[in-house]
Parts: structure tokens; C-alpha cells; sequence
């Protein structure tokens, strides 16, 4: 169906509000201005959290994250579809297991989130390829534009993605409130394109409104938003202020530009599609170091600041919570096995400082409806600090922005609602303060400490508000008398003059103050610092909201019979408090015996988690492998390597094409054996490959190893075109050859992953992958076969498995009978070795508790080592990779409560000793979700 063309200020679709869909979930409307969204006529603060299923090969583990994004204030999450992992050859997808994105969506709706659903075609992500398959390399037209061969793959995909994506919309019970076309698509546009998949979307049933994302400012294509064929509703703009420049944080601040949103659309609200939340690490620094450029400081001044510089009020930060490139999901040339990104929740899946962060500014855009519709106003000046306001025109609720550009403290005042009120502000420090607010029953007047929340409980209002630990902190509340002021602990002083009521303070601990009176509903103020803020949790029930401090998370409440009904973690045993209206609490089941504090809460104690006891891993065995290498082994099943053309726009520099997704293998190791005869004179074996960043290839020739070498990379294939990429050059044995005899040349070519496409050119996509010039010297022709991938595992995907002999024959398997395999040496030799080591897990029910692989010691430099757990490829190490030597093991793809086995298949350029890891602990929280193992097949069939 055609787009209706957007002419007014106000459009209007019908959609719903995410929750639980069921058969008769009632219809919604949202309509959108240039301020917001709206559902229903309010006015919708959209918060998101990226999150990639993906990269969490454990359903079950999904809910744990999204909990988690919930429990920090995130009204949605953002989510790729990705096509690459869906789809392993031309017309084969997949949506089951850990591509059950149904499920996926569900589950969203369960939690209670809005999904902004993007479903590409091209992804980026920094995973193979941007999204796109690798069989779409060996297809005709230009990848990202409306040629033909192109458009009639991507149609394929979203027949299949897009009718689960429209019954889950908000028009039909579900979560998917937006819908993203394309990603960052800002050259080599093609506006035929852009609206072939709007009307391919809506042709599926897509009603909500459509969106998408360019970076990182306006772009080129921003200029056609506005009106014409490819126009969105919704345009978004992706700001990376801080850099990828992990390991220099200390230096670097803002280097990309100032981090505020551009408004496109004068009849649509400002959306940050993608807002910087932590970085990929190209300096090798490690995830802390990203965790630590993209931190709280960063986290407050930059987003802060884009709240009320750019009056957006969509907002999708990037990431939530990064994951795992397990398989070979990785785009080579920027990331290696964990996706960390040094977001909020890492890659085991704890809680981070940064996550306060998100959760203090989350609660407060929840408690503070009235910035979803604002207008820039004049700000008061405060000396040596910036400032910035927006006001709201209905109620008049001024927000005012005050940051501190500076790395040193900054004392200074404010003029706010007719009170001059002291501050205190660290370096790179923001706080967002409010003059004019409306909340429950109350009004402020004005305040130097930031607002968390406010809720009515029982009968009264609560407010938090915070600062930074030792600054002073003042809140001004109107009332029509003279209140009682009753301070329950901390010190505050209190003075009422002219129908004001004055509190002073300073930030520390937590502050609390009974008002009544005043011709007020009561009031309990609770003051204390940014810690302090941290520790409450909120949630909202249908009979009303629930705050608890002092556990770790909470994932959920409900109230009943006066009961307080909590799914709550704890990291250690201790404290807590619920304010709700309440006699008992239970949590996770369990009555928990509490008392009636002096403000109004019920007090008890927690357990904390129980001690977890891991196995040491001392039962290695080693087999060595690579029969392909002799010139014996029968590879009559292999496939031909004869073609002679390819779309790739980089030629081969001999023939026939070697290029390893002309024949349908891409992903992981390929073999290569080179049949020819000898002539005796043969010298030199000349070779190229491009295998990505980080990638090498090994050459064997009649059994005997040549060497190895590194394989070209991306720029390889950029202008200036790099006409001898990935080279080698290995000498021949003298005497190993005889004239007339058969030689059989071996090469063993690991495939990094795939190129994205970020230029639409085809240039990057395309560039192919394995060798691309083999020559022996005195040699007219050799006959070429290939083997990669032998059977695509119908649990784990495509993306899981290369081409070794020992993924072949399901070496990497819990099934395989490795019995008569000799106890590890942990010496090996140059080509491919494989150590496998069983052992066994009793975790403790009810509790969360994250294991991983440690690799101690220097990483080395002379092998690299794929890590099998229970047949899934969760990642890679050594020199040549990364820094990475924790390896997160994902429950469900551990077996918690059973038998696991880990395989680890070393390739090694020359003799190496071989670190072997160990399982640790990233961290055990009483609570969590329940986790089943993910099935999985324990053995293949017969190899080729």
C-alpha cells in the first residue's frame, strides 16, 4: 500500500501501548507532534535500551536483560533483526531456538517495554557483513539499492520477518511501536529504495510509524527527509560525541562534536535513534577502558545535555547491553569476541556504575511528564557554569540545564523560581533542576537538587531527591500555610516565610522529612546523594507504585490482600525498605519479616547469595588434526574450484576464482588442496588471501608444512586498491618435489567474517573472502577443491561453525568419543590441535550466578584457539585477536545443573605450548530467572 503523505503538524495512526498481548487487547491511538509521541492523547517519553538477541544465544536469558532495562527507568528496548543470522543460504530461514524473535517479542510485552523494531535490511552492528548474508555476495545488484537481484533477496526477508513483526505492533496487544528501514544510510542513497521498503512494510501489515537513522548528524540524505519518495515520519539522527577511543579517557572529551540531536522535521519530535552509551574497542584497550571514556561523568554531562539542548524526547541509547560475537558474528576489521561495548549491563550481565547512571536519569524522565512538551527559554545564568532551560507551555515547568565544562569543582548560584539557591558542581558534571513542578499534591517552587522520583503512597507523596555527596543542596515547596516540618533523620534546617516553605541541606547519606499540613497532602522528602539515589527501585502495579531500596535489582512487584510481592536479586546479604501501601512483604515467594520504621516503610533483611564452588579443569586430552594436508586424503566429495568470473569488484589475480563464497562456503576455516604435476623445477609457492583483520592462513605442500602468513584486510581492497593483498611467499623444499609426480598443495585460510557495507558501494561487501592468487612457480595449472562448513547445525545456525576437520567430524560436540584421545601435553605443532575437557556444575537454585573462562598469562602470540562450549563457537583468543581473556559462558548454553565439555581447536603457526583456561566467577546474585538448557544436537552426522 502506498505511505500517505504527511501534511500537517499532527498525524495520526492508530497504534497500542506495549504490555501482554492477548486476543482482545484493546486498539490505541498514537499520534505524534514535534514534540512526542502520544498514546492514547498522553504525551510518551520514549527511553530505549539497544539490545541485540543475537549476541545472548540463551532465550531464557533475554528476560533477564530486558528485566533489567525495565528495573533502570527504560520504557523500550532497540532491536536489530539481523538477515545474516537468520538466513545461512539463498531461501533457508530460521526463526526458531535462539532466532525465536516471537518469542523475542513476547517476552517484550511480558516485561512491559516498547520495541523500536529494525529490521534492515542492512544492520551494521558491527556483525558479518553489517547484517546482510554472505550468500548475497554471489547475488547481481548493488547491495542497499533498488537493482533488481537485490531487491528481490531483501523482499525474501522481510516476508518472513515482517508478518511476526506486525502481529506483535502496538495496534494488535504487542510491543513494536516503531518501526526503522535501512540504518545510517547516508551515502550512495537511492530514494526509490528508501520507499520500496516503506511500502513493502505497510504492504505486510506495519501500521505504527516508520522511522530511521542516519550518523551522525543530518547527512547528506536528511535533505529529502522532509518531503519526496523515501521520506520517513519519524527521522532520526545517531550522535557519538565521545569516540571509539577507548584507553585515553582521561583525555578525551567530546571530540566528535557536541552530542546534540538535530531536529529534522518541524512536524515530528527530535529522536536520538542512536545515542552514544559506551564504544567498540579498535584500540584493543579492553571493554573497561570503553566502559570507562563512555562513564558517569560522560553519562550525565552528554545526555543531559542533549535532554534539553535538543528538546528530544525519543531517545535510543547504544547499548543497553552489548553481548557476545559468539560463531562468527563479528565484522572483523572492528570488534572481537565480546560485544561488551562497555555498556551499562556487560557482557556477563552485571550491573554497572554507569547503570546508576541510567537508572537515575531514567526515574526522573518517568516522574517528569511535563518535559514531554517543552519549548527553549531563557536560562538563568550561574557563574562559571553553562546553562540551558526549556519550559513547558501549558503547565509552565521550567527545566533547567547546568553543567560544569571544566574537570575542577565549580562553586557558583542559581536565580531560580525567585530564589537565589548555592551550587556546587564537580568537574564534567550536569544536573538537570526543576522550577514550577507539579507532582501529587505538592508544588516546587524550585530546587538545587535533582529530582529521582515522586509517587503517592498510601495516602501521602513521596519525592527523592539527590545531588553529589558533600554539595549543598536547597528545595523550595509552596504552601497556603505554614506546614509541619518534621525531620526523621539526617540534618536539614527549615524556615517558611511569604507561603514558602525553605529546606537546606547538604547531600549525604539519606536525609528524611515529614511535611504536613500546609493545605498539602503529607509529604515525606527523602535527600540524599547520588549513591544514595541508586540504591531505590521503582515499580509501578496496578494498584500502585512500589519503591524498595537496598537490593540489588528488582525485576518486579505486585500488591494484593496488603501485600507487597517483590522478584528481587541481592548481591550480599543485608538491608531493605519498601515504601507501598502494604502490611507484608514477600519476595521471590518467601515471607519476609519486617517492621514499621519511622517514615512510614517496613524494614527487614535480605539473604545475600549462596557460595558457589567451581571445578578446576585438569582432565585435558589433545588430538592433533589436519589429515588434509597429506596427499593421501581422499577429498573425491569436496567441491570443484573451477569458476571463472565473480561479482566481486576486486579481480582474482590467478584462475580459477578461489573465492570461498562463490561456493557456498563463508563462515570460519576453509580448506583449500591443490592438485598438479610436479615438474621437479617448482621453487616458490606464491599466494594471497584475504581473510579480515585479524586472520592468517597455513600452507602445507605434500604434507610438509611452508609457513603461514597474515591475510588482507578491508583497506585492502580501498582505493588505492592493494593489488597483492594478504601476500605470501613460501619456498619449496629442495628435493620435495620429483618431476611427474603427483603434489598435492594444502591451505588452510581462516575466514574472519564479512565486511559491512557502510558506503553502500559494494566495495567493502563484496570484497571476497579465502585466496584470491595461488601460483607455483613452473606450474601451468593446478586443480583446485574447497571444503568449508559441513552441515549447518539446525540449533546453533550458519554463523557457528567452520571448516576444520574437527568441526567436520563433531570434535567440538558434548557426543563425540574422545576416550582413546592421550591425556594434553599442551605442546603443539604448527596446524590444528584439539583439547577437550569434560566437567560437571551443581549451581545453586534460585540464584544467578555468571561463569566464565579465564586465560591466564600473557595471551599468545604464535596461536590462536577457538572455544567450544557444548558445540557452541563462544569465541576466539590470542595475540592475533584482541585483548579478551575472559570468556563469558552464557547459562543455558552452560548447563548449570549437569555435564558440560569444552573444546578448544588450536591453530598454531609453529610449535607452541598451549595456555589452558579456567572457570571463574563474574558474579552470583541470589534471585535471577529461570534458565533450561538450550537444545542443541550432540553429535553431527557424518563429515566430509
Amino acid at each position: 500500500m502506498k505511505i500517505v503523505r504527511v501534511l500537517l503538524a499532527l498525524v495520526l495512526v492508530t497504534v497500542g501501548f506495549a504490555g501482554p498481548a492477548h486476543a482482545a487487547a484493546p486498539k490505541h491511538t498514537v499520534t505524534y507532534d514535534k514534540y512526542s509521541l502520544m498514546v492514547d492523547g498522553q504525551r510518551v517519553l520514549l527511553q530505549a535500551a539497544e539490545f541485540h538477541y543475537f549476541r545472548l544465544p540463551s532465550p531464557d536469558l533475554w528476560r533477564d536483560i530486558l528485566e533489567k532495562e525495565k528495573a533502570a527507568g527504560f520504557n523500550a528496548v532497540s532491536v536489530y533483526f539481523s538477515w545474516a543470522f537468520h538466513s545461512p543460504a539463498p531461501g533457508q530461514y530460521d526463526f526458531t531456538g535462539v532466532r525465536d524473535v516471537d518469542r523475542l517479542l513476547r517476552t517484550a510485552e511480558e516485561v512491559g517495554l516498547y520495541v523500536i523494531a529494525r529490521p534492515g535490511p542492512y544492520i551494521n552492528a558491527e556483525t558479518t557483513g553489517g547484517g546482510l548474508p554472505a550468500w548475497l555476495k554471489t547475488v547481481p545488484g548493488r547491495a542497499r539499492s533498488s537493482e533488481a537481484g537485490y531487491t528481490a533477496a531483501y523482499h525474501d526477508w522481510l516476508a518472513h520477518l515482517n508478518p511476526i513483526l506486525a502481529r506483535h505492533q502496538v495496534t494488535r496487544g504487542g510491543s513494536v511501536l516503531l518501526y526503522n528501514v535501512e540504518n545510517e544510510y547516508a551515502v550512495n542513497t537511492d530514494a526509490v529504495y528508501m520507499q520500496d521498503l516503506q511500502d513493502t512494510a505497510r504492504a505486510a501489515g506495519i501500521d505504527v510509524p516508520i522511522t530511521t537513522n542516519n550518523c551522525c548528524d543530518a547527512g547528506s540524505w536528511s535533505s529529502t527527509w522532509g518531503s519526496g519518495p523515501g521520506a520517513v515520519q519519524i527521522p532520526g539522527v545517531d550522535d557519538y560525541p565521545q569516540s571509539f577511543d577507548c584507553g585515553n579517557a582521561a583525555t578525551v572529551w567530546g571530540p566528535w562534536g557536541a552530542g546534540v540531536t538535530e531536529k529534522v522535521r518541524e512536524d515530528a519530535p527530535v529522536f536520538a535513534a542512536e545515542y552514544q552509551a559506551g564504544a567498540i574497542d579498535l584500540n584493543n584497550a579492553g571493554y573497561d577502558a570503553c566502559r570507562e571514556l563512555t562513564g558517569v561523568q560522560y553519562t550525565k554531562y552528554f545526555q543531559k545535555g542533549n535532554m534539553i539542548l535538543s528538546g528530544a524526547t525519543a531517545f535510543n541509547y547504544y547499548m543497553g547491553f552489548g553481548g557476545t560475537n559468539w560463531g562468527w558474528l563479528a565484522q572483523p576489521n572492528d570488534v572481537y569476541t565480546s560485544y561488551d561495548y562497555g555498556a551499562a549491563i556487560d557482557e556477563s550481565r552485571q550491573l554497572t556504575d554507569k547503570y546508576s547512571e541510567y537508572k537515575r536519569q531514567g526515574y526522573f524522565l518517568q516522574a517528569a511528564p511535563q518535559l514531554t512538551k517543552t519549548d527553549a527559554v531563557a536560562a538563568p545564568a550561574a557563574a562559571g557554569l553553562e546553562t540551558a532551560a526549556r519550559a513547558n507551555p501549558d503547565s509552565g515547568t521550567r527545566f533547567v540545564l547546568v553543567r560544569n565544562a571544566g574537570t575542577s569543582a565549580v562553586t557558583s548560584s542559581i536565580d531560580l523560581g525567585g530564589y537565589s539557591l548555592p551550587l556546587q558542581l564537580p568537574g564534567h558534571d550536569a544536573k538537570i533542576l526543576l522550577s514550577g513542578f507539579g507532582f501529587g499534591g505538592q508544588s516546587l517552587v524550585a530546587s538545587s537538587s535533582e529530582l529521582l522520583t515522586q509517587a503517592t503512597i498510601a495516602g501521602r507523596d513521596v519525592g527523592i531527591f539527590y545531588g553529589s555527596g558533600g554539595t549543598p543542596g536547597t528545595t523550595v515547596l509552596s504552601y497556603s500555610a505554614k506546614p509541619s516540618v518534621r525531620v526523621l533523620a539526617g540534618q536539614v534546617s527549615s524556615t517558611f516565610a511569604d507561603g514558602r516553605l525553605r529546606l537546606d541541606y547538604v547531600h549525604t547519606g539519606l536525609a528524611r522529612v515529614l511535611i504536613s499540613g500546609g493545605g498539602h497532602r503529607p509529604l515525606l522528602l527523602l535527600l540524599g546523594t547520588d549513591d544514595t539515589a541508586a540504591s531505590f527501585w521503582r515499580y509501578d502495579t496496578a494498584a500502585g507504585p512500589v519503591l524498595v531500596r537496598g537490593t540489588e535489582l528488582l525485576r518486579s512487584a505486585a500488591l494484593a490482600h496488603g501485600t507487597a510481592a517483590l522478584r528481587a536479586d541481592t548481591s550480599a546479604a543485608g538491608d531493605f525498605e519498601v515504601f507501598a501501601a502494604a502490611r507484608e512483604v514477600t519476595v521471590d515467594g518467601v515471607r519476609v519479616s519486617t517492621r514499621t520504621s519511622s517514615s512510614g516503610s517496613l524494614e527487614g533483611r535480605l539473604p545475600g547469595p549462596r557460595g558457589v564452588a567451581l571445578p578446576s579443569l585438569d582432565g585435558w586430552k589433545q588430538q592433533a588434526e589436519a589429515p588434509e594436508a597429506k596427499p593421501g586424503f581422499d577429498d573425491s566429495r569436496w567441491t570443484v574450484a573451477d569458476k571463472r568470473s565473480s561479482l566481486s569488484p576486486f579481480p582474482p589475480i590467478t584462475q580459477p576464482v578461489l573465492y570461498s563464497d562463490e561456493y557456498g562456503f563463508h563462515t570460519g576455516s576453509v580448506w583449500y588442496r591443490g592438485h598438479f604435476t610436479a615438474t621437479g623445477a617448482e621453487t616458490t609457492v606464491d599466494l594471497n588471501a584475504i581473510t579480515g583483520k585479524r586472520g592468517n592462513y597455513l600452507v602445507w605442500l605434500n604434507s610438509r608444512y611452508l609457513g603461514a602468513a597474515d591475510g588482507g584486510v578491508e583497506a585492502d581492497s580501498e582505493a588505492p586498491v592493494n593489488p597483492s593483498p594478504g601476500h605470501g611467499a613460501f619456498p619449496v623444499p629442495a628435493g620435495l618435489l620429483t618431476a611427474g609426480s603427483k603434489a598435492v598443495l594444502s591451505v588452510l585460510v581462516q575466514n574472519m567474517g564479512h565486511n559491512d557495507d557502510w558506503t553502500a558501494d559494494d566495495n567493502r561487501f563484496r570484497q571476497p573472502r579465502g585466496l584470491v592468487g595461488a601460483r607455483v612457480t613452473g606450474v601451468d595449472q593446478i586443480d583446485w577443491k574447497i571444503q568449508g562448513t559441513g552441515w549447518i547445525d539446525p540449533a546453533r545456525g550458519g554463523l557457528n561453525n567452520g571448516g576444520l576437520y574437527g568441526e567436520r567430524a563433531g570434535w567440538s560436540l558434548p557426543g563425540y568419543a574422545d576416550a582413546a584421545w592421550p591425556q594434553a601435553s599442551r605442546q603443539v605443532g604448527a596446524g590444528v590441535t584439539w583439547l577437550r575437557d569434560d566437567f560437571r556444575l551443581g549451581l545453586p537454585a534460585g540464584q544467578d550466578t555468571s561463569v566464565a573462562l579465564r586465560f591466564a598469562g600473557p595471551i599468545p602470540a604464535g596461536y590462536r584457539a577457538i572455544l567450544y562450549l557444548n558445540g557452541w563457537n563462544l569465541g576466539q583468543y590470542g595475540g592475533a585477536i584482541g585483548p579478551q581473556t575472559d570468556f563469558v559462558l552464557p547459562a543455558g548454553v552452560l548447563h548449570q545443573n549437569g555435564s558440560n565439555t569444552l573444546a578448544v581447536a588450536v591453530i598454531a603457526a609453529g610449535p607452541a605450548t598451549v595456555t589452558t583456561p579456567q572457570l571463574v566467577i563474574k558474579g552470583s546474585q541470589r534471585g535471577g530467572v529461570p534458565v533450561r538448557d538450550v537444545p542443541a544436537p550432540a553429535r553431527f552426522p557424518a563429515h566430509r
